[in-house]
């Protein structure tokens, strides 16, 4: 039987996203992680990279190199079968190009997915610009179908994770970015720092496209997410904090 092709996988991951049931999807740090979500019955598998970055020594925040991301990225990719997407942060870039090229080494080591961010790194980290980001996000979808490989990109926006200015404007800003991200060619919606029920409900009806909400323990059940119209639900480093404190 010949082996699935990245192309098919990334179809495959696509799908996963408009079927009948949420996509659950464990945060693996390293590939015995992988390996380990892969053989519970996982559909797919996404990366964290605040787990990643712990598990090579290091802190959150693009604090390891580009170098290891893609290795960590390239070493899960090849101990399962399922479809990979990749925590890639805000980039590793300062410019469009810098990020371009973090993206297209990859897609190279095998993801068929991305997370994305529209923040900026530092201590005083603050909103990128919406036409900036767009413009980041169409750049990427013309590199994607350069290579022929039909990448899901998960915009995320840290509006709800910063809490900047006043909350009753936190819904507006985000879904005028969901709206922006979506026309640039993102995929999926990732509103991080959101949990309340009656808030995801309302974007989820304002935006209508999928929409990824990080799982923890002040969020909805997985059933209560479905049943409110999330498409995807991820877990960020919980598996691994979980582990570490056993």
């Amino acid at each position: 039987m010949p082996s699935i092709t990245q192309k098919d996988k990334a179809i495959q991951f696509r799908s996963l996203h408009t079927g009948s049931s949420i996509l659950v999807l464990p945060n693996a740090w390293d590939a015995a992680s992988a390996r380990i979500f892969e053989q519970a019955g996982f559909a797919a598998i996404a990366t964290t990279s605040s787990g990643v970055a712990a598990a090579l020594g290091y802190a959150d925040g693009e604090r390891i190199s580009r170098d290891m991301l893609v290795e960590t990225t390239e070493r899960i990719v090849r101990v399962v079968n399922c479809p990979v997407t990749a925590d890639i942060e805000a980039g590793y870039g300062d410019t469009i190009e810098e990020v371009l090229q973090t993206v297209k080494a990859i897609i190279q080591a095998g993801a068929v997915g991305i997370n994305i961010e529209d923040s900026t790194k530092g201590r005083a980290r603050t909103l990128v610009d919406i036409a900036h980001q767009v413009e980041i996000l169409k750049a990427l979808r013309q590199l994607a179908e350069s290579m022929d490989v039909p990448l899901v990109i998960n915009a995320r926006t840290d509006v709800f994770l910063l809490g900047r200015g006043d909350p009753a404007d936190y819904v507006e800003e985000a879904v005028r970015r969901a709206n922006a991200y979506r026309e640039a060619g993102a995929d999926c919606f990732f509103p991080i720092g959101l949990s309340d029920a009656s808030v995801i409900a309302n974007l989820v009806q304002a935006i209508s496209w999928p929409i990824n909400i990080l799982a923890g323990s002040n969020s909805p059940s997985i059933a209560e997410l479905a049943r409110l119209g999330v498409a995807r639900v991820s877990f960020g480093s919980g598996p691994m904090l979980s582990l570490i404190h056993i």
